[in-house]
């Protein structure tokens, strides 16, 4: 399906990171990260990635893959959290390509799932999982994105979502004062508007307002993770602990949407930071509260992914091993 050398990309709102992969079957070899506020479409970050390989570099692409963070829904796709526009059509003219794929950015992950190593996962709760039973892979990062890969017949379908755009509620007194105080995004309250950065510096800001009074004042995320890691804000200890009880209940409920008995990974950016307070505090118990189906949830396994760019191991499985995977995504050969 795809000629070699494959360029492969996984772009979100923060940092695009490309790779190559130089032959079927083989690793992918990073090239480079680059921050999307940097350049003014993705053709200028691909040319500087490439620029960064040296002259020994290898072959120029024949192909690309590119995940984005973004629902794909035409031959042109607008980032969700960047001003960068995909176009497949364009990228392929402009390096010269044979092919160019545009896929969310979840489904690398999906499939990078369907053979993830142990000792890439770091286990939240019971470990193993039921042979041939569905996956969902989702993740907090700038954004919230989830799939889904479903056995089908001899093959694997991912099935992309846009559960971070579903609306999410309060689950008792204290988290009702909590979305009561929270800044709301397009006048809502979604998943991603709290399980995400930005939703991380929300909670906070709705927690310390609810404890103290005070008005509403967000910092950012990674700041409200070092000091509630560290116990140097007990507001943003706080807000942490909720933000990973109610990433449980998420988990838990995309568990129960798609019958993942094959379990649930964690990836994004703030997931592998708080792997132990996600391991201590009420992320399973949130997870598995789920009556009539307790006991089912407490056989799935829920993991956190910590490999390094696990989209990378995902995207070169799409290159080499496409016929494995059904997928969505946008399609320009050139002829075609």
């Amino acid at each position: 399906m795809f000629a070699f050398p494959v360029l492969v990309g996984d772009i979100g709102g923060t940092n695009a990171r490309f790779a190559v992969v130089d032959s079927k079957g083989a690793a992918p070899r990073p090239l480079s990260h680059e921050e999307t506020a940097r350049h003014p479409d993705p053709s200028s970050a691909i040319r500087a990635a490439l620029a960064k390989q040296g002259d020994g570099g290898g072959k120029p692409p024949r192909s690309a893959i590119l995940a984005i963070a973004g629902r794909v829904d035409g031959p042109k796709v607008q980032l969700t959290n960047a001003h960068w526009v995909i176009e497949g059509a364009k990228i392929g003219a402009d390096f010269d390509l044979d092919s160019s794929v545009v896929v969310n950015d979840y489904v690398p992950v999906a499939a990078g799932a369907a053979g993830i190593a142990p000792h890439d996962l770091t286990p939240i709760g019971p470990t193993g999982h039921a042979p041939g039973g569905a996956r969902v892979v989702l993740g907090p990062g700038t954004g919230f994105g989830a799939a889904a890969l479903v056995p089908y017949s001899d093959r694997l379908a991912i099935v992309s979502t846009e559960a971070g755009h579903t609306d999410i509620g309060p689950a008792d007194a204290f988290e009702e004062k909590v979305w009561h105080a929270l800044e709301r995004v397009e006048d809502r309250i979604t998943v991603e508007t709290v399980l995400s950065g930005p939703g991380l510096a929300r909670l906070h800001a709705a927690v310390r307002h609810v404890r103290t009074g005070e008005p509403p004042e967000k910092i950012e995320p990674a700041a409200v993770t070092q000091a509630g890691l560290d116990a140097s804000d007990l507001h943003a200890a706080e807000a942490l602990e909720l933000f990973g009880r109610v990433l449980g209940r998420v988990c838990g409920d995309l568990a129960l949407t798609f019958l993942a008995t094959g379990g649930v990974y964690i990836g994004g950016g703030i997931a592998p930071r708080i792997v132990k307070l996600l391991q201590q505090g009420g992320f399973r118990d949130s997870f598995e509260r789920k009556a009539p189906f307790a006991a089912m949830m407490r056989a799935i396994p829920t993991s956190v992914i910590t490999v390094h760019d696990p989209a990378f191991t995902g995207l070169a499985a799409l290159a080499s091993e496409g016929e494995t995977f059904v997928y969505h995504g946008q399609v320009w050969r050139r002829g075609a």
